[in-house]
């Protein structure tokens, strides 16, 4: 959740970004990359948080932007309107509101003779004030020298008996300054996340408010209601994403490409034309016009070049596979190089660990596999080279040449009848000895 704040605060030309530790701060500190932190060794209260970032603040004479950290909703178009509004009115304290339908648990606006008088946090207010709807977001505009002359004069004079940073514009109004709000006719920008229902609620309006994003930009979402995609995932237009499909972290997919149904891509590239179905796809690269699925297993830097087929129940880690190679069903490739144009058919497996050591396995251009092969690395395969079907291979094999390990055929005509007769007559003959 700090994390999607911190974007909004980047993408809104925050220049400095400090963000408030305390519980849990090492977790956070290794989350959170290219910020300042500031420790709040007691948890005080949101003016005590506020204090314990000045500090590191220094002295400000800007607009200082201040925001909780479970707004994970909230967007760069409305820090910059907030920022926006401190600079063109010149007042010391600007408070995003808005109004809800339910406002339990938010800190309520008060107005006196159409003047602001104060926020009052739900657990000090009187049931009159409850009743009032426009409310305190915890997302202010302050003017830096007044905030920094206020946070000293908060009180813990309040049944939480912390320093509460709504009391901050009050203050700075009665020091002369000018106190305005902005309200934002979209009550889920800043909604905070309390409970694992609330963070469920919040999910669910950012998976579509990305889906929204993709599909105005040209992708086709069959379903977006049963699609969930990262904010950091970039999808070009036409292509095509079926219902079921999950895509994650910094993953990139390419014009015409068709991903899923029920399929979950994290942190790869797609390229243009490729198809990736029912399947799983993990720190990878499938090239253009590949085929991928059903129930495929990339991972660990799998590389598929253009045009290669990776079908049903196909396992490929840490492994190149070059231009037109098929590995079509039932196969384990771990620690491979696959040439351009090779058949690996059903079955084969690359045997890469001795118990030990991780080996690598090379099979040169138009080579050709058979099913149920295993190749125990190293044990490389040349170019144009054939290995039979059943054969375990545990040295090189030369380009061009033939390869197979597989004892010679047996069979003996009319073998069954016998064998039936002598079984028949080994069951009669136990049957007279328990009697």
């Amino acid at each position: 959740m700090v994390g999607h704040v911190v974007r909004a605060m980047r993408a809104a030309g925050v220049e400095r970004i400090i963000v408030v530790v305390g519980h849990g701060a090492e977790a956070v500190q290794n989350e959170i990359a290219g910020v300042e932190f500031a420790v709040q060794h007691e948890q005080k209260g949101t003016g005590h948080a506020v204090m314990a970032a000045l500090p590191v603040l220094g002295e400000w004479d800007g607009p200082v932007l201040v925001s909780s950290g479970d707004t994970p909703l909230m967007t760069a178009e409305a820090l910059a309107r907030l920022i926006e509004a401190q600079k063109s009115s010149a007042a010391h304290s600007v408070i995003a509101t808005v109004r809800r339908q339910d406002p339990t648990g938010y800190g309520r606006i008060i107005w006196e003779s159409g003047k602001y008088s104060g926020i009052i946090e739900e657990k000090d207010a009187s049931p009159e004030q409850r009743l009032l709807n426009e409310v305190c977001v915890s997302v202010y505009a302050f003017h830096g020298p007044a905030l920094a002359s206020a946070l000293p004069k908060l009180s813990t004079d309040n049944a939480q008996g912390e320093y509460y940073l709504t009391d901050v514009p009050l203050i700075t109004a009665q020091a002369g300054g000018e106190v305005i709000t902005e309200m934002f006719d979209d009550e889920t920008l800043f909604a905070g996340v309390n409970d694992r229902a609330q963070l469920a609620e919040a999910a669910m309006v950012l998976k579509r408010r990305v889906n929204r994003r993709h599909m105005l930009n040209g992708v086709t979402i069959l379903d977006p209601e049963a699609t969930y995609i990262g904010i950091d995932v970039d999808i070009a237009p036409d292509a095509v994403i079926y219902p079921g499909t999950q895509l994650e972290g910094v993953t990139k997919i390419e014009t015409g490409a068709k991903i899923g149904p029920h399929t979950r891509i994290v942190d790869c590239e797609i390229k243009a034309g490729a198809t990736v179905q029912n399947s799983v796809v993990l720190n990878s690269v499938v090239g253009e016009n590949a085929k991928v699925g059903p129930f495929s297993y990339l991972r660990a830097n799998a590389q598929l070049e253009s045009d290669v087929k990776v079908g049903a129940f196909v396992e490929v880690k840490n492994s190149q596979v070059g231009v037109k190679s098929s590995l079509a069903h039932l196969s384990y490739i771990g620690d491979a190089t696959i040439g351009a144009k090779v058949n690996v058919g059903a079955g084969v497996i690359t045997a890469n660990y001795d118990g030990y050591l991780k080996h690598r396995t090379v099979i040169g251009e138009s080579a050709f596999i058979g099913s149920n092969t295993t190749l125990i690395a190293p044990a490389d395969v040349g170019a144009d080279a054939f290995v039979a079907a059943g054969s375990t291979v545990s040295k090189p094999v030369a380009a061009g040449a033939f390869a197979m390990t597989r004892p010679e055929l047996t069979i003996k005509d009319d073998w069954v009848a016998r064998y039936r007769a002598r079984k028949q007559a080994e069951k009669e003959r136990l049957r007279s000895d328990s009697k």
